[in-house]
């Protein structure tokens, strides 16, 4: 295991296309994909998983269009065990697949119905087949975390032997611990480039990430915002600044990170948590009084990294944790001037208002201000931008004002 802080550049594969989309009640268009990928681009992300192509003439017109969008990043599709699936990759122009073949004996034996030997066998095909048409080829062991290591070194290994340009330790059902994650990935990366996908059933997703690049993985499956089946893939946002902040390791240009998470919670449909890592509302927002003083005296007092590093804004919210500090920053923002009183007394409102589980907002602050300091201002609010989002089991909109 070598130590994080000794890593060099490690890369990501965004799948948000692929698995992401599997998560319930997504369906992205064309559009969409392309918008999405584009902006994965401009992320630097290494590798963008488009679809499955053997999902249907659809899916396959949508890959087809990513793959040919002259991006930087590798555009690959996701592949069955199965050469037809190979074939119709190739029809939709794409640089390379993921190649996804059972690992586990439930996989082998139940799944798919053949023997351990005939797995290894028709996956060494497979990959001699893509590499002869000019494919980048990954081999993913599927549910890899209950693999028997051995049988998952010998097939992972043979796919190397084939031509694999690397191998991938996939946590397919978000099942391992830390541990199991440190032993497989530490075995596999002595056969050759090796990847890590995980899962959050357990909430460790960004822990067996980290741990993976520690034993020995370069590149990183993921999502954005952590969207996918059940509780989600690994989120790469959340690798990403602990990779950076923590270590001092580059994966993607980080700035890209926040009007990313948009565009994918807006054409997903699946909104952001206000305290999700990173790119929630909630990530560099402060109410409480001894918070929002000791920010307004220095900007890291209760942050670990800026708000600028993710292309974020710090925000000073008011409610009924509100201080002097926080009000008084706030009424300055929008050249109020206030005497100590009238302070002392737009506090204690703006407290009442928190106390009653309501968020006082900048609308509020002013006619708290205008009514206590006998003020009355010509107020007006110009919209800067309004966003619906429909069709989904979850319609969002959002509007921004000045």
């Amino acid at each position: 295991m070598r130590a994080l802080s000794d890593v060099g550049e490690v890369q990501f594969l965004d799948t948000t296309l692929r698995d992401g989309e599997q998560a319930p009640g997504v369906s992205l268009t064309p559009d969409d994909k392309a918008d999405i990928a584009r902006s994965l681009d401009a992320a630097r992300i290494d590798v963008i998983e488009a679809g499955s192509a053997c999902t249907g003439p659809g899916e396959r017109e949508t890959i087809s269009r990513v793959a040919g969008l002259d991006l930087d990043g590798t555009v690959t599709s996701f592949c069955r065990g199965i050469r037809n699936d190979i074939d119709l990759a190739l029809d939709c122009g794409v640089d390379g697949i993921n190649l996804v073949v059972p690992a586990s004996d439930k996989h082998v034996e139940q799944k798919v119905g053949t023997s351990k030997s005939e797995n290894v066998d028709n996956t060494v095909e497979l990959v001699e087949y893509a590499v002869d048409h000019g494919l980048w080829v990954e081999v993913i062991g599927e549910d890899g975390s209950r693999a028997d290591l051995d049988y998952l070194e010998e097939l992972l290994g043979a796919a190397v032997e084939a031509g694999a340009d690397r191998i991938c330790w996939a946590d397919t059902v978000g099942h391992a611990t830390p541990d199991r994650a440190l032993e497989c990935v530490s075995r596999l990366s002595d056969l050759g480039p090796v990847s890590t996908h995980t899962h959050d059933d357990l909430g460790l997703a960004v822990t067996n990430a980290l741990v993976s690049i520690a034993a020995g993985a370069d590149l990183v499956h993921g999502t954005i915002n952590g969207i996918g089946e059940r509780a989600g893939n690994v989120a790469l946002e959340e690798v990403a600044i602990a990779l950076d902040h923590g270590y001092g390791v580059e994966s993607m240009a980080l700035p890209e990170v926040y009007d990313l998470a948009q565009l994918i919670a807006n054409r997903t449909g699946i909104p952001l948590a206000p305290n999700k890592a990173v790119v929630g509302e909630n990530a560099f927002t402060h109410e409480s009084g001894i918070h929002t003083d000791g920010t307004l005296k220095d900007d890291s007092m209760y942050e670990p990294y800026p708000p600028e590093k993710v292309g974020r804004e710090r925000r000073l919210a008011l409610g009924k944790h509100a201080g002097r500090a926080g009000v008084e920053a706030a009424l300055d923002e929008h050249d109020v001037e206030v005497t100590d009183d009238q302070l002392s007394e737009i506090v204690s409102r703006v407290k009442e208002i928190g106390d009653r589980g309501k968020r006082v907002t900048d609308a509020d602050l002013l006619t708290i201000a205008d009514e206590v300091t006998g003020d009355a201002r010509d107020r007006r609010v110009e919209l800067l931008g309004l966003t619906a989002v429909s069709g989904s089991d979850t319609p969002t909109a959002s509007v921004r004002l000045a």
